[in-house]
């Protein structure tokens, strides 16, 4: 990333006044810059011009802030509200020390907002891309509590967990993708560049080939001819429409239902919906967001539909007046251990406290699952590899053994 230079007017510690140019990302940097060098900064303008070394932003890409970033900056901020330095102050801060571009301008903003006389959390509801509803109905609660920093904490170690959540899913998934990705490669190779100079011996010799070679031969053909480029024009296609169909609310449905079916995938997935769920509702409810608003946004997050469904109807049972307990326990994706634990964290006035600890439990049940599934996929992926590669390998040297044998056959007879 390109800096970009400024002028400045600055105050030294006698009072004289100096004038430059300093590089930096941003104003706040260069502000910072002086300030260290012993400057009082009293005016910073970027140079009017060309700027021949502009940085280049991809849309969705270099623009995209991460969850962990995020997580890292509130724990920063939390801190320093804590501290008892003033928001604006902390803000800008904050904005000082952040790596990301696109979060520090977004900081820069805020800063920019809560000076003007705007709330925190009104300043954060403007980037909805950075900052999802839950962050806004927190730190609005914790504005109107007096708990700014605690709940700036709350969140912090509510959006880690999320972080640790998913490496833990991505790590589990990285070596299956790995094997897989490596025995495609593989196979691809052999059809396309080994199988055919068997082919053409088999052709010259002029012997029957065993049915396994004729397969073979057939789907090395295949992939080294135009029926391939269908194969993967028709697969792409066809990834397209269904990616378009599951953002459809039927077909979300659908695929969050069939992905919660599997034996061990399932019950993965399952856990891993409840975790969330149970996690993100008591972030909420201890922070101080009320019930109805709190079931609404974790609806709108929780990430699976059918979740998502059971919580909407949850929703409305308790507008209606009835238990949180008694909802959800109609509900068939709710074990009936989550709905007697949010039953008794009802009854004891603690349901904040009742909901972390179910979010704990299904967060050690994710971890053996994926443990398990790891030491089941390791061994199996490795004879799946071996089976393919052993296949084609072993089809290729069947005919050899007739045609000894023919040679074999036609020597004796001599």
């Amino acid at each position: 990333m390109a800096a970009t230079t400024f002028d400045y007017k600055v105050r030294d510690r006698d009072g004289q006044l100096i004038e430059g140019q300093l590089e930096g990302d941003n104003m706040g940097l260069v502000a910072a810059k002086l300030r260290e060098m012993g400057f009082a900064p009293i005016e910073i303008e970027p140079i009017a011009g060309v700027n021949f070394n502009m940085s280049i932003n991809i849309p969705g890409l270099s623009d995209r802030v991460k969850l962990k970033e995020v997580a890292l900056m509130s724990r920063q901020l939390a801190t320093m509200v804590a501290a008892g330095l003033s928001l604006v102050r902390a803000l800008g801060v904050l904005a000082d020390q952040i790596e990301s571009k696109p979060l520090r301008e977004a900081m820069l903003q805020v800063r920019s907002d809560v000076e003007q006389g705007t709330l925190l959390s009104a300043a954060l509801e403007k980037l909805p891309k950075i900052f999802p509803p839950i962050y806004i109905s927190m730190v609005k609660a914790g504005e109107v509590g007096g708990s700014l920093d605690l709940v700036l904490l709350k969140l912090s170690t509510t959006l880690e967990k999320q972080v640790e959540l998913r490496a833990k899913v991505r790590s589990a998934m990285a070596y299956p993708a790995i094997v897989m990705s490596l025995v495609v490669v593989i196979v691809t190779a052999l059809m396309l560049f080994v199988v055919p100079i068997f082919k053409h011996l088999f052709t010259s010799l002029g012997s029957p080939l065993p049915l396994p070679t004729l397969i073979v031969i057939d789907i090395s053909d295949i992939m080294a001819s135009i029926w391939l480029l269908v194969v993967i024009a028709v697969t792409v296609i066809s990834v397209v429409l269904f990616r378009k169909w599951i953002k459809t609310p039927l077909g979300r449905e659908k695929w969050d239902a069939f992905k919660m079916r599997p034996p061990v995938f399932g019950a993965l997935t399952h856990k891993i919906a409840l975790a969330r769920f149970t996690a993100t509702l008591s972030s909420l409810l201890s922070s101080g967001v009320p019930i109805i608003e709190a079931l609404d946004i974790v609806a709108s997050t929780a990430g699976n539909e059918i979740i998502a469904k059971a919580v909407r109807g949850a929703r409305e049972g308790v507008r209606q007046g009835q238990a949180l307990s008694a909802t959800l326990a109609q509900y068939d994706v709710m074990p009936r251990m989550v709905t007697q634990m949010i039953e008794t964290g009802e009854e004891s006035g603690a349901l904040d406290a009742m909901l972390e600890k179910v979010a704990e439990f299904y967060d050690n049940e994710v971890d053996s699952t994926i443990e398990s599934l790891t030491s089941v996929l390791e061994p199996l992926l490795i004879v799946t590899m071996g089976v393919c590669i052993g296949a084609i390998v072993i089809a290729m040297y069947l005919p050899m053994f007739d045609i000894y044998k023919v040679i074999q056959n036609k020597g004796s007879s001599a």
